[in-house]
């Protein structure tokens, strides 16, 4: 794993292969390595995996923003020397890929947003964030993941594949409290970004689950018909965690976006 300083944090990412640039941003309470099983379909790709400031090997500030994110995606890009990517970002990951194709649209060959979406919070989802934050004061955070992690499956998948929720749920006890308190502070502050998808000049893909309980079917689908040009996958069976529960069907359509947008 590589790193970099930036505002004397460092972040850690990988980097794999020789292709176009693809990057992938994990979403909250994970890191990089929630990518590692899509890598088989992906080998025509620069692969770059980049750990949020926070989380994985990265390190926090105290502000998080899903508008430092994707400065602190930039950076790595820049360090690479890389003037062109396509970027995929998984949940908070999508929100981060939101920010940087508004602030950063010249780097973009296209972009995809995995199990997420560009509203900000409602009320309710503010004050969900904010008792979360609240929990996490009092009790710490390896009791916070402990309830958070298997909510992001169906309960089928977490009887079949215990050990991968066990071992998420033990990655993300790792974190510094300040990281996971830093990235409930990012969502729940971030704005929304609908007009970045209706503004795309590249093409946008956008995988959903139909069994994700964490965001609501019918807001998935809304934002699909925001861009010009647009790639959808809706996996009936799949929750908030795509990337774990298909990999060789996340890894396929990504890898067909991506010919797509190269073609």
């Amino acid at each position: 794993m590589q790193s970099i300083s930036y505002k004397r944090r460092k972040v850690s990412f990988t980097v794999e292969g020789a292709g176009f640039p693809l990057v992938l941003i994990h979403g909250f309470c994970e890191d990089s390595r929630v990518w590692e099983n899509l890598t088989p379909e992906l080998e025509a790709f620069q692969v770059i995996k980049i750990d949020l400031p926070g989380f994985g090997n990265s390190e926090a500030l105290e502000d998080l923003s899903v508008e430092y994110f994707a400065e602190v995606i930039k950076a790595v890009l820049d360090h690479l020397d890389i003037k062109e990517c396509i970027l995929i970002g998984h949940s908070m990951g999508g929100y981060s890929t939101l920010a940087f194709a508004e602030l950063y649209p010249d780097y973009l060959r296209g972009f995809g947003i995995f199990h997420s979406h560009p509203f900000e919070d409602t009320e309710e989802g503010k004050e969900k964030r904010q008792k979360s934050i609240d929990f996490i004061l009092r009790n710490g955070t390896i009791h916070y993941v402990k309830q958070l992690i298997p909510k992001l499956f169906p309960p089928g998948f977490i009887t079949s594949k215990r050990y991968l929720v066990d071992r998420l749920v033990f990655n993300a006890s790792k974190y510094k409290e300040r990281g996971i308190l830093g990235g409930l502070i990012a969502m729940r502050n971030r704005t929304d970004r609908s007009h970045v998808l209706r503004n795309a000049k590249v093409p946008v893909l956008f995988i959903l689950g139909k069994k994700d309980d964490l965001l609501p079917f019918e807001k998935q689908v809304e934002q699909c018909h925001l861009p010009d040009i647009s790639t959808v996958h809706i996996f009936p069976h799949i929750g908030h965690m795509g990337q774990l529960e298909a990999p060789k069907k996340t890894g396929i359509a990504i890898r067909k976006f991506c010919d797509f947008c190269l073609s």
